[in-house]
């Protein structure tokens, strides 16, 4: 008998099954995919040579993360490679604001009526980072804050809603850029603890940057799986788990899946029933002639570029598609250009590029000219770089990942209680009504991200159950 099985390959599948496997336990990881990687693959979408990330491609809570800077993945092939700024959010006026790895040369992007408020916002955290993202990370308590003043002066800064965070500042470039940093994970930007998101991203550039993996995401779900292997645990792909017989007698069972399917697989019922799933994502890849012909000198050297004229229009964006049911006329979205730093990517002269905007869940539209038309707002002549691209709507997200219920990428709705105690509300959550099941994906704290730290967190409970039975 195994003394674990994990079900679902992604980070936080690996992650958990790396952190049971590091602790002497036996371990197999189940996958319905033929291969590793979850919200962290890489594919050939569009045309032969362009490698595409499906989902992630952009790093920073992966380089910051407590759970992954434990690990040597670097001997098994993860590479970072930094882009020479993290992030620039560019205006229609070709002027831009930018997320630097320094502190100083964001706060002078923002002008100089931002510049001392944004210092005076993130200088007091940069400093005690790493202490404050595993505290952060670690919540809820499955370990005792290791610097619990620092911590409570986080909650106060960030709990509110960004909205009011975002009085600090005066002017467009400084709001634009931080009310962008909120709908990375699709939150409405009055909603509850929206500050302490968008301070977690822009602390994560100043610390380590917003690297990509060269070759692709696929990298980081690759080096987990050879580390699991070689720590003696195996993984199992092509072998879709419909209900727990399909799997092996084991101690215990976790699982990297939405709640909604492992209320299914075990027998749950309506266990899960009051758990809120979010907006959708509508995704395109692009495989392009040449590099995206942003009008801002700034985002054609940054690895992610935001796209929103407005801290209003952003504002309106995620209002359309979280709470009006309808997919913006002018959407937010992020992008990503890997091979801006990664030649690999593509072949020689070429690029690929991501962008997604928000859109209702489980929205069956095309937002292909709406995306583009953005595009061309700030990047004349995109359309005329693309050789190919391959869209991907709430439908096919969901196909190609089972955890991203209606097109929500963020394995649930991250907003209101919901973004801190998931899946239900509980100080354990990742313990489920059965005590040998567990759960481990992005729809446990800390959230959505690739960082592993949810598994990380839920094997801290796996073994401590091991340990007694």
């Amino acid at each position: 008998m195994l003394d674990a099985v994990v079900v679902g390959a992604g980070p936080n599948g690996l992650t958990a099954a790396v952190e049971l496997a590091r602790r002497g336990f036996s371990v197999a990881v189940f996958e319905a995919q033929g291969t590793v990687g979850g919200g962290a693959r890489t594919e050939e979408l569009t045309l032969p040579g362009f490698r595409h990330d499906p989902c992630s491609a952009a790093h920073p809570l992966a380089i910051n993360s407590p759970a992954f800077r434990a690990l040597p993945l670097e001997r098994y092939g993860l590479e970072w490679l930094h882009a020479e700024l993290p992030m620039a959010h560019p205006f229609p006026d070709g002027t831009a604001a930018v997320l630097a790895r320094s502190v100083g040369e964001t706060a002078a992007s923002f002008g100089p009526r931002d510049a001392g408020a944004y210092r005076r916002l993130v200088e007091p955290f940069l400093p005690k980072w790493d202490t404050l993202a595993r505290d952060f990370m670690s919540l809820p308590l499955t370990a005792l804050p290791r610097d619990p003043v620092t911590l409570a002066r986080f909650g106060l800064v960030g709990l509110p809603p960004s909205t009011l965070l975002m009085r600090r500042f005066r002017d467009e470039p400084a709001r634009a850029l931080f009310a962008g940093l909120v709908a990375h994970v699709m939150a409405p930007l009055g909603g509850f603890a929206t500050g302490a998101i968008g301070l977690v991203f822009a602390l994560a550039a100043h610390a380590r940057g917003w690297p990509v993996a060269r070759g692709g995401s696929q990298a980081i779900s690759d080096a987990l799986a050879a580390l699991l292997r070689d720590l003696g645990g195996s993984v199992h792909t092509d072998y879709e788990v419909k209900r727990l017989d399909d799997l092996p007698p084991a101690r215990a069972y976790v699982f990297d899946t939405s709640p909604t399917a492992l209320a299914r697989i075990a027998g749950f019922g309506d266990h899960y029933a009051g758990y809120r799933y979010g907006p959708g994502a509508f995704k395109i890849d692009y495989a392009l002639d040449g590099p995206v012909p942003w009008t801002a000198k700034e985002a054609r050297v940054a690895g992610t570029v935001q796209i929103g004229a407005s801290r209003a229009e952003i504002g309106a964006a995620l209002r359309a598609a979280s709470r009006e049911g309808r997919a913006p006329d002018k959407p937010f979205m992020i992008t990503v250009q890997p091979s801006v730093v990664d030649p690999t990517r593509a072949p020689a002269g070429k690029h690929v590029f991501w962008a997604y905007g928000h859109v209702p869940h489980g929205w069956t539209g095309d937002l292909t000219d709406a995306i583009e038309r953005q595009l061309e707002r700030f990047a004349p002549g995109f359309r005329d770089r693309v050789l190919a691209r391959a869209t991907a709507g709430p439908p096919e997200l969901a196909a190609r990942n089972a955890n991203y219920v209606g097109g929500d990428i963020a394995s649930g709705a991250v907003s209101g209680l919901q973004l801190l105690l998931r899946p239900k509300l509980t100080l354990s959550p990742y313990h489920t009504p059965h005590p040998a099941v567990f759960i481990c994906s992005s729809a446990t704290p800390p959230g959505p991200g690739v960082h592993g730290m949810s598994g990380h967190n839920a094997a801290k409970a796996v073994w401590k159950r091991l340990r007694q039975t």
